[in-house]
């Protein structure tokens, strides 16, 4: 029973705890093997590599010579942010950058996604935040302080069922994130193909049908190039800015004292700390709105920094941070692939050093962009519609999953609820 499960420093149930060198290792340009995790790649129980920096065979060596990163490790983010918490579920030449920890299971009296779970329960999350050290403007946890947390100790047995029925809907999350990435690639993919690329028109000029088009859709596009003074565009398009083809509200941030995290009011994004791989997260609420954004806008972060964006699935408060932004005709999908698609523009408004990047309405409106005749933005639509629904789907399916997780790790952690019961909640 729960009651009688005890709890143990978790330096005694590790084989393994490592703190990262405490140096910034020398990256390389080329692409190598090796990858450098950071604070930013630890987030929710899981690592990210997809940005990770890369650095030479040898300064891999000589960072991981205290320990390699293994299958099964769990991380841990001293600072920047404090209690960030990543599983190593891949076998990656990885090694650790600085403000890390690094846990290795004893295998025989602990499961390793048990000892995941637990780091990311309440219970040690306020642990993390109880060893932080002070005297510094910076909160951290102390090296020394890593191998005190106190974790809960079930059987082995129990462990590994309590980290199955977890696991199991954190397995699920992320089959939908990658079947999310294949379909936001794909839409990307014909968006670059039709609006960037103008494979259609090169097709025609070719003599060829258009690739993977009906004969309706092929007739939308023209079969030649024509000159404008800033480049070549197909027939019947033409260069002109932003302004031309969207309609852009740039939000508002309304008084601090209409903030709240109760769910009071509407949703609050003021820029990229709120926005998730699609949506954004709900993490602040305002009972005082002023500027809105609504369902199917496209959000475009227009301050430290200027770029990313997120899709409103509901009608929100946008800050100072975040711009609402949507094609004239009502085109959802073609918008924020549009906007994705600016990015580079965006990019030229980062700042260097400490002063923040920004941009304002005016250079946002005047930003170039080719406007396409309305019935291929249409066409686009229709296509991109029914793969941003399916993203939609599995968001929201993997958002309900998170919630039931979340309520059941606690749980199961304590002991109030049996595996059995909750084997039967996640069916």
């Amino acid at each position: 029973m729960a009651g009688e499960w005890k709890r143990v420093p978790v330096g005694e149930v590790c084989e393994l705890i490592v703190d990262c060198v405490n140096k910034t290792a020398p990256v390389v340009d080329e692409p190598t093997p090796y990858k450098m995790l950071r604070t930013t790649n630890i987030k929710g129980g899981r690592i990210n590599k997809e940005d990770c920096r890369r650095v030479s065979k040898e300064t891999f060596e000589k960072w991981t010579r205290r320990a390699d990163v293994r299958f099964g490790d769990v991380i841990l983010t001293r600072e920047a942010p404090l209690g960030e918490v990543g599983y190593v579920d891949f076998t990656d030449t990885v090694f650790l950058g600085q403000r890390l920890m690094q846990y290795r299971a004893n295998r025989a009296v602990l499961e390793p996604r048990f000892l995941l779970y637990s780091f990311l329960s309440k219970d040690l999350q306020n642990q993390f935040g109880a060893h932080e050290g002070s005297g510094s403007t910076v909160s951290h946890i102390r090296v020394g302080d890593c191998s005190k947390f106190e974790i809960p100790l079930p059987p082995l047995a129990e462990q590994k069922r309590i980290a199955e029925v977890l696991g199991a809907l954190d397995d699920k999350i992320e089959l939908n994130r990658r079947m999310n990435a294949t379909l936001e690639a794909t839409a990307r993919a014909l968006f670059q193909s039709w609006f960037v690329d103008f494979d259609p028109v090169r097709a025609k000029l070719d003599g060829r049908n258009p690739s993977g088009m009906d004969a309706a859709t092929a007739a939308l596009f023209s079969d030649s190039f024509e000159h404008e003074a800033d480049g070549v565009v197909p027939k019947g398009w033409r260069y002109g800015s932003v302004k031309d083809a969207f309609d852009l509200i740039m939000g508002q941030s309304p008084p601090g004292d209409t903030y709240n995290e109760d769910g009071n009011g509407i949703p609050l994004y003021q820029g990229r700390t709120d926005f998730g791989f699609r949506f954004p997260t709900r993490r602040m609420f305002c009972t005082a709105p002023t500027r809105y954004a609504k369902p199917g806008d496209t959000l475009v972060s227009v301050r430290a920094p200027v770029g990313d964006i997120n899709m409103a699935d509901e009608e929100c408060c946008i800050g100072r941070g975040v711009a609402a932004v949507r094609h004239k005709s009502g085109a959802i999908s073609y918008t924020y692939h549009a906007m994705a698609n600016l990015y580079p523009d965006f990019a030229a408004y980062e700042a260097e050093g400490t002063v923040f990047g920004s941009i304002n309405k005016q250079n946002f409106e005047n930003l170039r962009f080719i406007v396409p005749p309305p019935s291929i933005v249409t066409a686009y639509e229709k296509i991109a519609e029914s793969l941003d629904e399916q993203i939609k789907t599995l968001e929201q399916q993997s958002r309900t999953l998170a919630i039931l997780r979340d309520t059941l790790l606690p749980k199961l952690l304590s002991g109030e609820l049996s595996v059995c019961d909750a084997e039967a909640a996640t069916c």
